[in-house]
């Protein structure tokens, strides 16, 4: 694991670790570290018309949403902008909370601060935050990517999204895709990463300098970002504890988990009385896991508890920007300081941060086989109701993906027919890759 982690970049991991965590920095999009890429030409204007999309007219649940062959191509409308042509896109449990309207006032005015007020302008909302595929048409400006180009993203959840047959972003949110991984295996990634990233790195005070005299427990670890989190732990050579349930025991140790709890089996925090204390703690369930999470880090030794399950954006969506902002931040500080007087330890919010360069390294990581994709099913385009009724199911293995482009559809069909089949593929190439590396 160690060889691996040297060909990412010092400057890139350490530099962002001393960048404030926070959704809004996240929504403000700028600040961000820029690796430098190479030069290309931007290509000529691809003219407008319309493409395949799932959209939504109203918040609700599954029925509301509508597949249309009407909806309106993404413009370049700015000279940063690259356009991408989805071959796969993948859901993440943000696209069913959107789905129900989570978020919805903060997003709103982050996407037309002038019509914040009002109802219009609001809808179609176009679902999907991973995207793999191809770039067709850049702005004039562009000058990492050109026409014909692989990459993979995460689209900001205030951009439309992956679910649809184009999607335009700034090229500091694009990245190349990794050259081993298909367009399904890649579009499995980019958001989890991002969020792993911004989550261990920004609020945890992790690097990959740092990390391998670390302890650190993953609280529901074989989702889709508990899933890389424990990779890219192990490519740092942290020492890893997770928390799943039993039938996920084994993806998680094929993956490198150091030690596995079954939450199943009776009350965690009883489980982890007679291990040593954690330097982090990486929170992706939330609720009650508070109670308990704090007394297994250890005190007084700038040990962290970052969570992924905040109020923030509930707070906003149910008091309005500004007392919602202000409800949140006074839950913030109360915790905080609770937890600093009484033993020494940091409490943190982790919010994802869509960050192009670091996918960058990522990528590198991907192709040196330290990071493996876990994908557990796949649907063709034309069911992501299916799909969504899959994610909604819980107990995730990985990442459900939605197979957009054409060639990809029967093959997305045939594995849809069988989601256990690939979820056991999974888990028997996790074990494969750390028993070679």
């Amino acid at each position: 694991m160690g060889s691996v982690s040297a060909m990412v970049s010092t400057r890139f991991w350490c530099s962002v670790s001393g960048k404030a965590a926070g959704w809004t920095g996240a929504l403000a999009g700028l600040g961000w570290r820029v690796s430098p890429r190479r030069s290309v030409s931007s290509s000529p204007p691809r003219r407008q018309g319309s493409m395949s999309a799932w959209v939504i007219h109203r918040y609700g649940t599954n029925e509301v949403l509508e597949y249309t062959e009407d909806m309106t191509s993404p413009a370049v409308s700015h000279p940063g902008d690259v356009m991408v042509q989805v071959h796969a896109a993948s859901l993440n449990p943000l696209d069913v909370s959107m789905r129900g309207g989570y978020g919805a006032t903060l997003l709103k005015l982050r996407k037309d601060p002038l019509s914040v007020m009002g109802a219009d302008g609001e809808f179609p909302v176009i679902l999907g935050r991973d995207v793999s595929g191809v770039v067709v048409e850049c702005g004039s400006g562009v000058t990492h990517f050109a026409p014909g180009d692989e990459v993979w993203a995460a689209v900001p959840p205030w951009k439309q999204g992956s679910l649809a047959e184009f999607v335009t972003l700034s090229e500091y949110e694009v990245s190349h895709k990794p050259k081993l991984l298909s367009h399904a295996e890649a579009a499995s990634v980019p958001y989890v990463a991002n969020t792993s990233l911004s989550a261990l790195v920004n609020a945890g005070g992790l690097c990959r300098e740092s990390s391998s005299d670390k302890r650190v427990l993953i609280i529901g670890g074989s989702g889709g970002v508990g899933t890389f989190s424990i990779q890219l732990l192990k490519a740092w050579g942290a020492h890893v504890t997770v928390t799943c349930s039993q039938n996920a025991a084994g993806l998680v140790r094929g993956l490198g988990a150091d030690e596995v709890v079954d939450y199943t089996a009776g009350d965690e925090s009883a489980q982890l009385d007679g291990v040593e204390r954690f330097d982090v703690i990486l929170d992706g369930v939330g609720g009650a896991t508070e109670e308990w999470a704090m007394g297994v880090l250890k005190p007084w030794s700038g040990a962290k508890y970052v969570t992924l399950v905040t109020p923030f954006l509930l707070n906003t969506d149910a008091a309005g920007v500004l007392q919602g902002t202000v409800q949140a931040g006074c839950t913030l500080q109360r915790k905080a300081l609770q937890n600093m007087m009484t033993n020494g330890r940091f409490y943190r919010w982790g919010f994802y941060a869509p960050d192009g360069p670091a996918l960058d390294e990522v990528s590198a990581l991907v192709d040196a086989g330290k990071i493996l994709p876990v994908v557990e099913a796949r649907f063709p385009f034309r069911q992501v109701p299916q799909a969504f009724q899959k994610l909604e199911a819980g107990h995730a293995r990985g990442k459900t993906v939605v197979m957009v482009a054409d060639e990809n559809e029967r093959q997305a069909e045939e594995l849809a027919q069988d989601g256990g089949a690939e979820s056991a593929s999974s888990e028997k190439e996790a074990q494969q890759t750390v028993e070679q590396n």
